[in-house]
Parts: C-alpha cells; structure tokens; sequence
C-alpha cells in the first residue's frame, strides 16, 4: 500500500460536493470503480468553465494516473471505466449524450444537478451546442441505462459479467424485448440472465407482433406463464 503523506500546509483548492451524495447516493454504490469515477467527474467538472460543464469520454480514458487506479493493465481500466460510466449513468448520476457527425461519435457526460439537465435539454432541442460541435447530430442516451435499471431492480446486481451480457443482448434485441424478458423472468419466478436469454430467443424464433404486444401486453406476458427455456440450466444458475 502506497502511503499518503498528508495534505499540504496553505490554500488547497477544495471540490464541493453536494449533501445528497451522501446522505442519497454513497449508501447505494457499491462498486468501486463507480465510486471513483464519480469523484473523479465532481474534481473535474469543478475544473471546468463556461455556460454548462460537462466532460467528454477522453477526459476519463485520457488521464493515465486515474486509469491506473480502476486497473493494473490498460485493456482491464477500460473495462472497469465503461462499466463505471454505465452504472453512473443507469443509477441516473450522469446524464449521457451522444452528438455525431460524418466522422466521429462524441460522448459527453452530464452531472445530473438542474444546470446539467438544461443543458441536456436544450441540446437535444437545438438550442446550445457546445462551441466545437455546431452542426452536428445529438442523441440522448437512454436505451442502455433503461435496460440497465430495470434489471437491477429486479433480478440483482450488475456485476461486469452481467453487464457485458446486457451490451451483447443490445446488439442483438431491442431494448424493449430485454425489458419484456425481465419482467416475464419475474412473473415466472425465475429471476436468472440465462433465462432471460432464452426467453428472448423465444421471441426472435416465434416472432412478435409488436401493436398486438402494445395493445395488450398482459396476453403477451402470459404467453411465457409456466415456460422455463432449458430448465436445468436457466433456472438453476447464472
């Protein structure tokens, strides 16, 4: 263990941090690397100037010193890091968006205080852009931390396994089958990801009438009452 000599005598610039961090948020991380990042994002928002502060993806993955403290190795600090930034964003601590152009795909990230929700609002309206984006394209990220949230809630903690499997089922399903599929593994008591799995692939190999599921979606839920894909495996174990 590295030892700390102790803050330094004179003025040392502070960072604020707002009292619900810990009365609200502290109690309910519990992952480190969420933890860090979000430290991280408040001392360099704090930095920041201008109308509304934000950071981008490269402000995190760019500093190597606090790469090197999710991670030993740099492939293992980016995987920490992308699973850090989810769990903050599907904990509703950042607000994610992305803004495109022909060339590249922008990831800025939002603390979710009123002055970072103006400026994500008047950004997807058109309103603001930040000075370096004019004319480009900007798209609220929702999809992955909807998902995210809905199986935290209900099935259990997500873990970077459990994440990784969540991003692959987003490549492959919409985000409303996987949200469907939670909550059939719930009604049928079988709160396991590879039971969720194989109820998606159900859907895919069946088909699915999207207006009629809309219309009535407690007919479409019953469709899966008493159905356990691969038992032995899905209900089982992870």
């Amino acid at each position: 263990m590295k030892g700390f000599p102790g803050f330094p005598d004179g003025k040392v610039r502070t960072v604020p941090l707002p009292e619900p961090f810990f009365t609200e948020l502290l109690p309910t991380i519990d992952h480190l690397g969420e933890l860090k990042t979000m430290l991280y994002a408040f001392w360099r928002l704090n930095l920041k100037e201008g109308r509304y502060r934000f950071l981008r993806h490269e402000d995190f993955s760019g500093d190597e010193q606090f790469m090197r403290s999710l991670a030993p190795s740099a492939r293992q600090a980016d995987e920490v890091l992308e699973d850090a930034l989810e769990r903050a964003e599907a904990r509703g601590t950042l607000l994610h968006v992305l803004i495109e152009d022909a060339q590249t795909v922008q990831n800025l990230y939002f603390m979710n205080t009123p002055k970072g929700r103006e400026a994500v609002e008047k950004l997807t309206s058109g309103e603001w852009r930040p000075s370096d984006e004019a004319g480009t394209v900007v798209t609220l990220s929702q999809v992955r931390s909807g998902v995210f949230v809905v199986y935290e809630q209900n099935i259990g903690p997500l873990t970077p396994m459990v994440a990784e499997e969540l991003r692959d089922a987003l490549a492959t399903y919409p985000a409303q089958w996987i949200e469907d599929a939670i909550r059939i593994a719930v009604k049928n008591n079988a709160r396991k990801l590879k039971y969720i799995l194989a109820v998606l692939d159900r859907m895919r190999s069946e088909g699915r009438n999207e207006q009629e599921d809309r219309d009535d979606p407690e007919k479409y839920l019953s469709r899966y009452d008493g159905y356990l894909p691969y038992a032995d495996d899905a209900v089982g174990s992870e």
